[in-house]
This record gives C-alpha cells, sequence and structure tokens, in this order.
C-alpha cells in the first residue's frame, strides 16, 4: 500500500473511532509514520482526505459492481440486467451485495464514522442522507422505473415502490451494524422480503 493509501486507511480508522472532527491531521500523520508536512505534500487538508475517502469508496463499489456482474451506476443498463433474472438469482445479487456492505471492512468504517458523525455535523449528517438515503432511493426509483415502463412490473406509484423495496434492507444493514449476532436473521428476512416483493408488483400475478 502507497503513502496515500496509508493515508486514507489511516484516517478512516480514526474517523471512525473518534469521530471526524476529533481528528487532527497530525494525528492522521502520526498514524501513517510521516510528519504533518509530509502528509501535506499528498493532500492539501483534512477534508481533501475526506474527498478521497468517498472517491475510494466510489471505486471499490465499481470494481464489486463488476464483480456481480452488474454496472452500479446506469440504472437503465442495471434495469435490463435484473429483468433478465430469476427470482433465485436475484435473491443471490441481493445476497452478495448485502454482505459487501455489512462485511467489507472499508465501507463498515465510512459508515460507522458518519453515523457518529450525524449529529454533530451537519455537513457530514447531509453527506449520510446522501449516500444511504437520497442516492439509493433515485437509482433505484429509476432502475424500477424502467422496469415498470417495459412491463416487468406493476405499480401505480414507482416512489412508493422504490420505498418499500429499499426501506426494509435499509433498516435490516443498521441492524447488522448495531447487532452483528443478527446477521442469520437478517439474510432470512432479506429473501423473504425480495420474494415478497416480487409478487406484490409483478404484472404477470395482476394479470392473473
Amino acid at each position: 500500500m502507497d503513502t496515500k493509501q496509508r493515508i486514507l486507511d489511516e484516517a478512516l480508522t480514526l474517523f471512525s473511532q473518534k469521530g471526524y472532527a476529533n481528528v487532527y491531521v497530525n494525528d492522521i500523520a502520526e498514524k501513517v509514520g510521516i510528519k504533518a508536512p509530509s502528509l501535506y505534500k499528498h493532500y492539501k487538508n483534512k477534508k481533501a482526505i475526506f474527498d478521497a475517502i468517498i472517491e475510494e469508496m466510489n471505486n471499490r463499489f465499481a470494481i464489486q459492481a463488476k464483480n456481480l456482474n452488474i454496472i452500479g451506476n446506469d440504472p437503465a443498463a442495471d434495469a435490463r440486467i435484473y429483468e433478465s433474472l430469476s427470482e433465485e438469482e436475484m435473491i443471490k445479487l441481493g445476497f452478495d451485495l448485502f454482505e459487501y456492505y455489512i462485511h467489507d471492512d472499508y465501507v463498515k468504517r465510512f459508515r460507522k464514522m458518519l453515523t457518529i458523525e450525524q449529529f454533530h455535523n451537519k455537513e457530514l449528517a447531509d453527506t449520510y442522507t446522501k449516500l444511504y438515503v437520497d442516492d439509493p432511493l433515485l437509482y433505484q426509483g429509476l432502475l424500477l422505473g424502467q422496469v415498470v415502463s417495459s412491463g416487468g412490473l406493476s405499480t401505480e406509484n414507482v416512489d412508493i415502490m422504490t420505498l418499500h423495496f429499499f426501506a426494509p434492507i435499509y433498516m435490516l444493514l443498521t441492524m447488522c451494524d448495531r447487532n452483528p449476532e443478527r446477521e442469520p436473521e437478517a439474510f432470512k428476512i432479506l429473501e423473504s422480503h425480495i420474494r415478497q416483493f416480487n409478487k406484490l408488483y409483478s404484472r404477470k400475478r395482476k394479470e392473473v
């Protein structure tokens, strides 16, 4: 791991342990084993480190999406993939994505940091809402809306359907963050959730 990556890794660890506001550039430099002036050669300030951590998060998700044979940032393309999946394949994809979010150490530390800081820092609270509420709802809404338009699903309100899909998954994610021992229970609920969602919104079922 090069120095720039080590700076991000150590900074994220400190942020997740102490909170963003309580960590200073000197603290990060000390953990990396360099002096603060050397750190400034890579990142001009703590905010630049934070922005680079988000970029690293996006890069990691892009790699994970590719490994799962989805795009991850193109709802129209992912809608076509979604329509081609059987229910069992959809459940497997849901499991793989959920496992990534609860087990990837980098992702976990980042989410822990934002969970802590959302009550102390308005900017980080907004970042938390954007990354874990607004962006997923927008993306999944566009994806599901595309599937509805092509006839794969049926609903009178795509926004509510999107909430029906995403909200339980978000709830299970936060449950596992607080109580990791409940992970087996979360996966059982996730499977039931996906199956019920398909039954509720399946156009074929409504046409019978």
